[in-house]
């Protein structure tokens, strides 16, 4: 298969397709116009990309697509495409912001990246084109990467269709020459796929987003889902601190709602959470002790000031400090207790939640609405996009300004 057909398909679904090519589409689907402003974020499961298309090779005619692209994500995949059932597949994603082209036919691999960062918040414009034996990528009409491949089979196939789709792959993700979070909290607009204008299939989230139109960096949380972390997924307990510390930044004045919780999955309760409620202008951390219903909950007022606070989990206490735009010192409160099982049960697994408190593996309450700019946990920063679930409303990497 040349080249050229396989660079005719630059965007991929996770789809099912007959023994022809023609891609198969769910029951629950709804009609996308490829030209409008999509937001990529709006999917429920990591490899499954948000819109689909499929058309026989016979009705291509162009070989140049392009389109307007804005995300402060580092990693996601952008485009896939391929023909011959999938034997010869292209796909665009970034990797740390990077944009990177990989092409497969058969055993063959080929990879290539480089070039400016395109996860700086801003519209740029992408344009692919097949040149021959090269895929060329150009980012705001200058030509930023060029890829290659020559193939000694023959080029037989002239008839089948090509599959197209938007915000993932159809390959198995073994496939890839290095691994990849396909999850791209991303928006395009003024799409221009080869010279189709048939509307695209998408599966409808349980809650769509939009395309805001100013964004800053930070995580945005709707009040309609949330994020969850296994612990045993993250840094684990340092023998020699002995403690848990979570951090969370936050320029927002109007949280509403759960912020973090910890559950046991040996009790199968929720041992500590931080919750905002601004009706009551209060701050409220929970502590539960871990063999018991019994809890302590500790009321602090909301202060407008409020930039960040840390959750500070010891054999002994938990300790909740925040810090105010008025004041470098931190100010806080310590609830003393045995808190010991937290930390043995910490590297084993815990459920880490953010945006809410876990009642199954993809379901919660209490939802938190508002922007958080930054996690950390042990000193790591944390990508929503990680989450063993991540529910499709919550916004990774982008808050609306």
């Amino acid at each position: 298969m040349g080249l050229t057909r396989v660079v005719l398909g630059i965007l991929a679904l996770v789809t099912l397709c007959d023994p022809s090519g023609r891609l198969v589409v769910d029951a629950e689907t709804e009609k996308i116009d490829g030209g409008g402003l999509i937001n990529l974020g709006n999917r429920e499961r990591t490899w499954t990309p948000y819109m689909r298309l499929s058309s026989p090779l016979s009705e291509i005619q162009s070989i140049t697509s392009y389109f307007s692209f804005r995300t402060f994500d580092p990693e996601g995949a952008l485009f896939y495409g391929d023909t011959n059932n999938g034997e010869d597949w292209f796909v665009l994603f970034l990797r740390d912001g990077v944009p990177e082209m990989q092409i497969g036919k058969g055993d063959v691999l080929v990879s290539v990246a480089g070039g400016h960062k395109l996860n700086d918040g801003l519209w740029h414009k992408l344009e692919l084109q097949s040149q021959g034996k090269f895929v060329v990528l150009k980012v705001n009409d200058h030509r930023e990467l060029a890829m290659g491949l020559h193939s000694n089979e023959p080029d037989t196939q002239k008839e089948g269709f090509i599959r197209l789709a938007l915000g993932g792959i159809l390959v198995s993700e073994k496939k890839l020459l290095l691994p990849l979070n396909p999850l791209l909290d991303g928006c395009v607009k003024g799409g221009h796929w080869l010279n189709l204008s048939t509307p695209w299939d998408g599966t409808p989230a349980k809650t769509a987003m939009p395309c805001f139109p100013n964004i800053k960096a930070g995580s945005f949380f709707a009040g309609n889902g949330l994020a969850i972390f296994n612990t045993s997924d993250l840094l684990g307990v340092d023998p020699k601190e002995e403690r848990i510390i979570i951090t969370v930044n936050t320029s927002s004045t109007t949280l509403n709602g759960t912020i973090l919780s910890l559950q046991s999955l040996q009790s199968q309760s929720t041992v500590l959470s931080v919750a905002e409620d601004t009706d009551s202008g209060m701050m409220i951390l929970k502590v539960h002790k871990f063999d018991s219903t019994e809890s302590t909950p500790i009321n602090e007022k909301f202060d407008k000031d409020f930039i960040s606070f840390d959750v500070i989990v010891k054999k002994t206490s938990v300790a909740f400090e925040t810090k105010h735009v008025s004041s470098e010192s931190h100010l806080g409160l310590t609830v003393e207790g045995d808190y010991s099982s937290i930390l043995a049960e910490w590297n084993e697994g815990m459920l880490l939640a953010f945006g809410g408190v876990p009642d199954g593996a993809d379901s919660g309450s209490d939802y938190l609405e508002g922007c958080l700019d930054s996690i950390f946990v042990q000193g790591q920063k944390i990508d929503l996009d990680q989450a063993f679930f991540k529910d499709a409303s919550v916004s990774s990497h982008s808050c609306p300004v």
